[in-house]
């Protein structure tokens, strides 16, 4: 790779040394693919052994950075005792490429492989299962596309993937909450992993108000790691940072918090927006955003939080100056953060918005769902019985989404890149993302189009909302 300064003043404990970046050189994408393997791998969480999925290349690596124009060249391999498909969120590839199970190409075999080859999108994207079980057991990555003003920033990058944790499978939370059958993709094999108390789901209470967490996880992890171990990165005095936030997790929405810090949010979901500066910013499931940090002069240490919306669980990594003292934080906050409302999305503006178009089709879906029973759908149709919505290559279409149930959903879209352009009844020029936070009882609209005929996934990225049926699809003809 070729790093800036600050990258190679930083040393082994900044991102390009560790596990989450490539080492690769950009001479060798020209000639071989990249090998990606989803393996299994064992994780220490307080002191307890995790089992946990991953997607590693050869060296150990976890994921993939990938330099200004160089193709995405990928052969994955499967090495665990299941089938398991990767959808490259973030991405835009041929329909064929994009990871569903069975649209069109089927679970990789365990033991097989799977070729990839497509032009990436620039940005800060991630990849993943698309068999919820197995997202859930870590099978997920960073997914770093660098841009040409990557390259020539004098600036540290530094990865933050943010995930849930629990020790208890899928199955047996879903049959906590009471959920029943219609599981569209909830495991690919036998869920693997042990039975925890820890885990318990807040089933059988009626929502009179909006619901935010439904599961208690055992752990949440920055890097791999909880605040017990947290991951400390050395940065330089007077530096600059661009972080790269991924909310990886299965069902909790985090508030990134960079305490003294101020940052500028420059991208969300690998798309620049208009500098928005803040100290607190939330990432729903799915979600990314890149914020530039500038460190102060006489240096220090720096904690980068996460904090769960709603409760006082929190993690986070931290960035400190060569020498700088590292004090323990406490797993948890003296108090709750705060409810994540989601009108923070009328503070972003794309840098560079989709040119003004007529709409050539107009479709409005309802997000549905509740507690008791522990059922989701999208139109009140479970992913088996759902509504197709069709559309056309290249048409601009506006999607109308409203939430009239009493949880948030992050809807996320494959295939194409939407701008946020109404919330409630307020127009505006939003931000352009493939993943958005729906509120409760409120209504986000959406323009896209599609460049590529197929079927794509429209869904939840709540995996225990997936799991029961919250998914439906785009049928685009050419």
């Amino acid at each position: 790779m070729s790093l800036s300064r600050r990258v190679l003043m930083a040393g082994g404990a900044a991102l390009p040394l560790s596990i989450w970046s490539a080492a690769r050189q950009p001479a060798e994408a020209a000639t071989e693919p990249t090998v990606i393997r989803a393996t299994s791998r064992t994780l220490d969480i307080d002191g307890r052994a995790a089992t946990v999925l991953g997607l590693l290349r050869p060296d150990g690596g976890h994921g993939l950075v990938q330099q200004p124009g160089e193709r995405f060249r990928v052969r994955l391999e499967n090495r665990l005792p299941e089938r398991t498909i990767i959808h490259w969120h973030g991405q835009t590839p041929p329909f064929a490429q994009d990871g569903v199970p069975d649209t069109p190409l089927p679970l990789i075999a365990a033991g097989a492989d799977r070729a990839f080859d497509f032009v990436p999108n620039a940005g800060t994207h991630w990849m993943h299962a698309h068999v919820p079980d197995q997202e859930m057991r870590l099978l997920a990555a960073p997914h770093i596309v660098r841009s040409a003003e990557d390259a020539r920033a004098d600036r540290q990058e530094v990865v933050m993937m943010l995930h849930d944790y629990s020790f208890t499978p899928l199955g047996e939370i879903l049959a906590r909450l009471g959920a029943g059958g219609g599981a569209p993709h909830a495991a690919a094999g036998n869920p693997h992993g042990g039975m925890s108390p820890a885990a318990a789901p807040h089933g059988g209470m009626p929502m009179g108000a909006a619901d935010i967490n439904d599961i208690d996880f055992d752990a949440y992890l920055a890097n791999d790691r909880t605040l017990g171990d947290p991951e400390v990165v050395r940065v330089e005095r007077g530096g600059r940072v661009l972080l790269r936030v991924i909310n990886g997790a299965a069902a909790t929405v985090f508030w990134i918090d960079t305490g003294r810090l101020e940052a500028s949010v420059v991208a969300v979901d690998g798309h620049p927006v208009d500098p928005l500066r803040t100290t607190r910013f939330a990432l729903a499931m799915g979600q990314r955003a890149d914020l530039l940090l500038e460190l102060p002069g006489e240096g220090g240490t720096f904690p980068i939080l996460a904090l769960r919306e709603g409760a006082r669980e929190r993690s986070g990594i931290i960035l400190a100056t060569t020498n700088a003292p590292v004090a323990r934080i406490a797993p948890e906050a003296d108090s709750a953060a705060p409810g994540f409302d989601g009108r923070q999305e009328l503070r972003l503006h794309s840098a560079s918005p989709v040119p003004a178009r007529r709409a050539d089709r107009r479709l409005s879906v309802t997000l549905n769902g509740g507690m008791t029973p522990y059922v989701w759908s999208i139109d009140d149709r479970p992913w088996g019985r759902h509504r197709v919505l069709e559309a056309r290559r290249g048409e601009r279409v506006e999607l109308t989404m409203t939430n009239v149930s009493m949880m948030a959903h992050p809807m996320h879209i494959h295939g194409t890149v939407f701008q946020v352009v109404g919330w409630g009844s307020q127009r505006f020029v939003g931000a352009r993302r493939d993943t958005v936070q729906v509120p409760p009882m409120e209504r986000v609209t959406l323009a896209l189009e599609f460049a590529t005929p197929g079927r794509w996934m429209f869904h939840c990225h709540h995996m225990p909302h997936l799991a029961t049926g919250m998914m439906t699809e785009f049928v685009v003809a050419g």
